[in-house]
């Protein structure tokens, strides 16, 4: 034995030896690593994604020509109300989170998140909510009022099946998911960044995820009272919204709102620190103007919450409110713009290097300026009583919410692929998918501006022959065909280079941040030695000043005479998950032993993860040596 017995001798270390790699379904069901979980999160998005895509297809399709019925009304009302959830809560938001949980903790130089238990459990609940919003189209009754959910028309007396139940709940375990993972990656930003990771060492990344989680912590609390009180009155007998007992519809829009338009910049943001990591790095430039796109994602985090009435200007309160919320929605468009002329500046001069994640980039560019110029037109109260409820807004959020976020997650894609499966995604075929869905995508809703100066309303069911709408809907389906082609493409890509894809170097791309110091896959433990970091883009410093290695943190040498502590596997937060759901299922069929059966557990497992102590696991790296700290050829 050795005699100082915190410090394991050669045996010792190899009794003690870390866990085996982790192997079978079971250890994805119970892992805490938040690398695992950021690729969970990311494979359930894809999987979302093509429910999303069958639902558009099928949308347009109804829309190809007048007086059609492949499908009925009351369908078309059920697709398009869950497409537009899927696409927002199961596939935006919730890869937004993968990537976040993939990169942000090893950007700041940290082994995990803050509480990885509770990080596993937003993941389980996101996956509960995705098969609750889902469970209609099996159990009957499935949502059908929008995906912003109106009152009355949501309410029981007008809307008395099961559908609307689905999506309280399911909205209301998707909010809860996500205002943990807000929670848990603010406190991990703030508390464990490496020795020298100051503020405005931060990568853009991490700063847009920390005005991400800012924007989750206040924003879904009035989510969360709106579904709460709806749930109420349909399960209760509650009068919140009826305005004979005293209730008020507009409360439901109010909220709503107050959560929905912070909720576009919660879709956007992370995208906007995927571009500023990209663009740099494919320019073989620094990030021009550092602290203006810092403070531009503070203004526009500050400024979404006080835009939230042009979703309303038709509803009657006022010129001067009308003006001043038109005002504030013109005003945001100036810290957005700061964004573009910082990445075009970021550009200029630069050795561009024009591979897919860089073709995404520009995709991301024009569709977004589009659907920023089709905001401003709309922030206009008098020309939005126009453009209100017709498919010029079907346009607008399509250019913003596609080119400003999926965009930027194929970027994400392609960028950050090699880092943490080991292969590259074929370029080739990574071309094909940007260029079919690119095309696609204009062709499919650069119409719907036409359409809706037309007279088109949003929403619609079918149209007459009469109206001469019919050649513009005709193009918007030819183009979501070339679209899913595209898609069918990204597919093919993932699969194939998942299996057997061209071996990717350590740092393909000669990249600037702490992920690219790591061996691909990255370890279990991310760092060996804890990094000291010495400047703004700190891999970027250790290679210009001729290191091969990043520099260990003072107490680095102590760390891996003890091991590395990580936190344990754990079934847990997969069984709370899987008693709410109990729960909320037995509320939605008004059970009356079902639903306590399901509470009940949640109490005891609770209680149980509360306080059951994690006994951690210690890993020793086979040789804590330059390669587990990080290497990469120097320039």
């Amino acid at each position: 034995m050795s005699a100082n017995p915190s410090v394991a001798t050669p045996n010792e270390r190899a009794r003690r030896e870390a866990v085996p790699p982790e192997r079978g379904l079971w250890s994805w069901l119970t892992t805490v690593d938040h690398k695992r979980i950021g690729m969970m999160y990311i494979g359930t998005s894809l999987l979302f994604l093509i429910a999303g895509g069958v639902e558009a297809v099928i949308i347009r399709l109804q829309l190809a020509r007048p007086d059609n019925h492949l499908v009925s009304a009351y369908l078309y009302n059920q697709l398009f109300t869950m497409h537009g959830i899927t696409m927002i809560f199961l596939v935006i938001m919730p890869m937004m989170t993968g990537f976040i949980n993939l990169v942000v903790p090893i950007q700041i130089g940290a082994r995990d998140v803050a509480f990885p238990r509770l990080n596993a459990l937003s993941l389980w609940l996101f996956m509960g909510a995705g098969v609750m919003l889902y469970a209609g189209w099996f159990l009957g009754g499935t949502p059908d009022s929008g995906w912003f959910n109106y009152v009355p028309i949501s309410e029981l007396a007008y809307n008395p099946g099961l559908g609307i139940d689905w999506y309280d709940l399911g909205i209301q375990i998707s909010g809860v998911s996500t205002l943990l993972t807000g929670i848990n990656f603010l406190t991990t930003i703030l508390n464990l960044r490496a020795p020298g990771m100051s503020f405005l060492r931060l990568p853009m990344f991490v700063w847009t995820t920390l005005v991400f989680t800012l924007l989750i912590v206040f924003a879904f609390p009035p989510l969360t009272v709106d579904l709460f009180l709806q749930t109420f009155d349909r399960l209760f007998g509650a009068q919140f919204f009826t305005v004979s007992s005293g209730g008020a519809p507009l409360l439901w829009a109010n909220l709503f709102w107050v959560f929905g338009h912070p909720e576009v910049y919660i879709m956007m943001m992370p995208g906007f620190g995927i571009i500023s990591e990209i663009v740099p790095v494919m320019s073989k430039k620094p990030l021009f103007g550092y602290s203006a796109m810092v403070l531009s994602s503070m203004a526009i985090g500050f400024l979404s919450f006080m835009v939230w009435v042009h979703h309303m200007f038709d509803l009657g309160f006022g010129p001067w409110v009308n003006a001043i919320f038109a005002l504030t929605s013109m005003l945001i468009a100036v810290p957005t713009g700061v964004k573009v002329f910082n990445w075009l500046a970021t550009m200029w001069g630069g050795q561009v290097q024009l591979n897919t994640a860089m073709l995404w980039v520009f995709g991301f560019l024009v569709t977004f300026v589009i659907g920023g110029m089709s905001g401003v037109m709309l922030a206009l109260a008098p020309a939005d009583l126009q453009f209100n409820n017709s498919y010029f807004v079907v346009a607008h959020f399509h250019y913003v919410l596609v080119g400003g976020s999926l965009f930027t997650l194929f970027a994400a894609t392609y960028y950050w692929f090699p880092k943490f499966t080991g292969r590259l995604l074929d370029e080739r075929l990574g071309r094909w998918h940007f260029w079919l869905v690119f095309l696609g995508f204009n062709v499919t809703f650069f119409p719907m501006h036409l359409l809706g100066l037309m007279g088109m309303p949003r929403r619609i069911y079918t149209y007459a022959p009469h109206l001469g709408l019919t050649f513009w809907n005709q193009v918007s389906t030819a183009g979501i065909l070339l679209l899913t082609a595209g898609l069918v493409a990204f597919y093919v890509n993932l699969i194939a280079s998942w299996v057997h894809g061209q071996k990717a170097a350590q740092d393909p791309w000669d990249g600037r941040t702490l992920e690219w110091a790591l061996p691909a896959p990255v370890p279990a433990y991310n760092f060996a030695y804890i990094p000291q970091v010495r400047g703004r883009d700190p891999w970027w410093v250790e290679k210009r000043a001729g290191q091969a290695t990043l520099l260990a943190a003072p107490a680095a040498e102590a760390e891996s005479a003890h091991g590395i502590h990580l936190p344990a596997p754990t079934p847990l937060p997969l069984y709370l998950a899987l008693a709410i759901e109990v729960a909320a299922f037995g509320l939605v069929y008004r059970s009356h032993w079902v639903a306590p059966a399901g509470f009940f557990l949640v109490a005891i497992l609770l209680h149980r993860s509360m306080f059951t102590k994690d006994p951690g696991r210690v890993v020793y790296p086979e040789a804590a040596t330059a390669t587990e700290v990080g290497t990469a050829p120097l320039a």
